[in-house]
């Protein structure tokens, strides 16, 4: 089928006897056109199917008006939260957004961002994946003054600005509710510490151990990938160890619930014989039983702060060259997978 001929203003233009910069004001709501004339030049316009060529006006102007997202993976709560965050932003400020998945791969990140980047948007917002280790992908950006925003998982870098929460200050706070609760063998289950996130959490994790008496074994580290297979394996490898730890913490909530549930089909108790805690708060840590204690990571509030940063770079209102870095709070929430002992009753 050959496509149709798109239509343009000079057709609108001939049917209505108008010239074509008055057709082309007339879309843009411009008040130098009647009201009358608009709304017949918008009627016309629906009609004939016309359809605006913002990219090519966008281009004359050296703005396309859109922004790049870069995130590891999509099927995470924490990941869509962000992005809501993102998007409600972005779509306040006039811009679109273009969303590029790297599959937690460096070499599909970078294909991301050269693919963005030949799309000429505006800005770039990213999360970098589990093997990326060379930032290099992003110095096209760089050298065409291009700001980008990280977060969540980012690297030291000379450029760009960072979006965060204190990763081994929640790190420092979930072991040491296990050490307050009676734990004295807590094991920690994590994932790549090449990435700053769980290399972070894991020193938090040594600090409170340092903090609460507690002997740091790296035997008692177990690193994976965090999904469901590697989380039973785990929890088959925590049984089997002698002595058997009496607290966990699990940097992902997901992870932490199958976990649990292995450890329920293996006969033992949790928090009784194992004690649980998680992180990122997912909507999974009010389903599993007993609820999960997990570490609140405000997604939303994160994409919020990253497309504002961005947005304020594009506007000119902060500098794009000068790295900054932007630290969310995060919290504790106990919950009764973690309360070997009840609570103290209010007063």
């Amino acid at each position: 089928m050959i496509p149709k001929k798109d239509i343009t203003i000079y057709d609108i233009a001939r049917v209505l006897n108008l010239s074509p910069a008055t057709v082309s004001r007339g879309l843009k709501d411009h008040p130098a056109i009647n009201i009358r004339t608009r709304q017949r030049i918008t009627e016309m316009a629906k009609e004939m199917g016309y359809r605006s060529n913002n990219f090519a006006s966008n281009l004359r102007r050296q703005k396309t008006n859109t922004i790049g997202i870069i995130v590891h993976e999509l099927n995470s709560h924490f990941i869509t939260s962000v992005l809501s965050g993102i998007e409600k932003v972005t779509a306040e400020a006039g811009y679109d957004i273009i969303i590029g998945h790297s599959s937690e791969t460096y070499k599909k990140e970078a294909a991301n961002a050269h693919n963005l980047f030949h799309k000429r948007v505006d800005g770039l917002i990213a999360s970098l994946a589990f093997d990326t280790k060379d930032l290099a992908h992003f110095d096209p950006f760089v050298k065409k003054g291009i700001p980008i925003v990280f977060f969540d998982r980012v690297e030291d870098h000379h450029y760009g600005t960072r979006v965060i929460i204190d990763n081994v200050r929640a790190g420092f706070e979930a072991t040491a509710h296990l050490a307050q609760q009676g734990c004295r063998t807590i094991a920690h289950l994590t994932a790549n510490l090449t990435r700053n996130v769980y290399a972070e959490r894991l020193k938090g994790y040594q600090q409170a151990l340092a903090q609460y008496g507690l002997s740091f074994d790296p035997a008692m580290v177990l690193v994976n990938d965090l999904g469901e297979e590697s989380a039973i394996r785990s929890a088959h490898q925590i049984i089997s160890m002698d002595p058997r730890p009496d607290g966990i913490f699990i940097t992902n909530d997901f992870c932490a619930a199958v976990f649990m549930q292995a450890l329920k089909e293996a006969g033992l108790k949790v928090p009784q014989d194992i004690a649980v805690v998680g992180f990122n708060n997912d909507v999974i840590s009010k389903i599993i039983a007993p609820q999960l204690t997990t570490i609140n990571y405000p997604g939303e509030e994160m994409g919020e702060r990253a497309a504002l940063s961005l947005v304020d770079q594009l506007a000119g209102r902060s500098s794009a060259s000068s790295m900054a870095t932007i630290v969310i709070k995060s919290e504790l929430i106990v919950r009764g997978s973690s309360l070997k002992h009840s609570p103290p009753s209010p007063r």
